[in-house]
């Protein structure tokens, strides 16, 4: 078997929520467990720290990551979804599972594959566990894939469990309410773990605190530990200065990662980095913290967030796809400079686009397009929706063409941002060299 052909049985086999939606969701962890017990409970043969939350939970995890890392950690990382080859799912230290690993892993399990039938995240939550026991990594990383409370990844006993914040997003599933979708994603909270809440928001805090309180779990918020102080832009990311709100002292700290929105993530992860030295399992120096969040990117191989694809013209890509990931990228887009703007716009089928429309701005040009997956929405089915609310633009579905035709109307002072999808970014970034 050959890797391809191992990519191809895991998508093609198994059901798969990125590209099909709901039809691949299962509320329940029957096949999770079984998984686990067939390969004999692999993530009770390492450390792990637990994050879940609406936005966020990927920088912060790559962050976490980073640091431990560059700690003298052996770090394994797992995420979802990819952007462009599946191993980005699995890493250790930054380097993806190999191809070879991934098709032994298809090839000595397909049998009960077969048997259990699992879905495609539950079947990758299953091979990065195993490939972390295997490899035997210190501490690993786990991102939930979408809520918490009956995601695959939460039958972890981690050293620390975060959530990083709340905000409307596969209502279908985890409720239509910021108190519901809390619930679920507070369902990671174990007995006797300390939690760390990213941002606290009236209408979730007194959920956490009370499972928190029911699990006899320590609770921390970030934002009330660290307050933001200035931040400014350089070449190769942006400074941030934060306050501990304790100790009343500023530190200033250089991240990699580009986005005003950044500053929680990292008050989330310095929370957790508090707590996590309390607990005295893992030792983390100051200075494996600052060379962590200043190389993340580098480290990790974090792309898609706020990521600068050419520069005359600006040409920006950010995956943030919900109503609180659209409202802090177009706060970005407020402060940068640049005649006019365009937009390279795709979504997914199931998204809440009343919340999204009045978070667009008005003056810009867009053009509608599609990624090349049975969920995304029909570019000229969002083309009709956005002219029917009184924005300017085109149709093009094919991402390929709007990138190009985009450089086209473009001058070299102008902005073009592509988004909408973490699919749309995802083929839009072969496009560019990396940089």
């Amino acid at each position: 078997m050959t890797y391809q052909e191992a990519i191809d049985f895991l998508f093609t086999s198994l059901p798969v929520f990125q590209r099909v939606g709901g039809s691949a969701y299962k509320a329940n962890l029957d096949s999770t467990n079984r998984l686990d017990a067939y390969f004999g409970h692999p993530h009770r043969k390492f450390h792990t720290i637990h994050v879940a939350g609406t936005n966020g939970k990927g920088s912060t995890s790559h962050m976490l990551a980073a640091i431990l890392q560059t700690a003298g950690y052996r770090t394994g990382l797992y995420t979802s979804p990819h952007l462009l080859d599946f191993r980005e799912r699995i890493k250790i230290n930054g380097e993806m599972i190999p191809e070879q690993d991934v098709v032994d892993f298809v090839d000595h399990h397909h049998s009960v594959i077969q048997e259990i039938q699992p879905s495609f995240f539950e079947m990758s939550v299953a091979m990065a566990l195993d490939h972390f026991a295997r490899e035997r990594v210190d501490v690993a990383v786990i991102e939930v894939g979408m809520g918490g409370r009956l995601d695959s990844t939460n039958i972890i006993t981690p050293l620390l469990s975060i959530i990083t914040n709340i905000s409307h997003d596969h209502g279908q599933f985890l409720g239509d309410t910021l108190e519901k979708i809390a619930r679920e994603k507070g369902g990671i909270i174990k007995e006797n773990i300390p939690v760390v809440i990213g941002e606290s928001q009236p209408e979730t805090r007194w959920i956490f605190q009370r499972l928190a309180e029911q699990h006899h779990s320590l609770i921390f918020f970030a934002d009330s530990m660290y307050t933001t102080g200035k931040i400014r832009e350089d070449i190769s990311g942006q400074i941030i200065v934060l306050e501990d709100t304790k100790n009343k002292t500023s530190k200033e700290y250089h991240l990699d990662l580009s986005g005003i929105y950044q500053q929680n993530n990292l008050k989330t992860v310095l929370a957790s980095i508090d707590v996590l030295v309390r607990q005295g399992v893992l030792v983390i120096p100051e200075n494996a913290v600052r060379k962590g969040i200043s190389q993340a990117s580098r480290l990790t191989g974090l792309h898609g967030r706020w990521q600068v694809l050419s520069e005359n013209p600006l040409i920006v890509a950010d995956t943030g796809h919900n109503e609180a990931g659209i409202r802090q990228i177009m706060n970005q887009i407020g402060h940068t400079p640049f005649n006019k703007l365009y937009l390279i716009f795709g979504v997914v089928n199931d998204k809440e686009l009343d919340k999204i429309w009045p978070l667009l701005p008005r003056q810009a040009y867009y053009i509608f397009t599609q990624a090349r997956i049975e969920r995304a929405l029909d570019a000229c089915q969002l083309g009709r929706q956005a002219a029917e609310r009184g924005f300017t633009g085109e149709i093009i579905s094919d991402i390929s063409s709007a990138v190009s035709k985009a450089k086209e109307l473009a001058g070299e002072n102008d902005m073009i941002f592509i988004g909408g999808s973490t699919f749309t970014v995802a083929e839009a970034l072969p496009l560019f060299p990396i940089k």
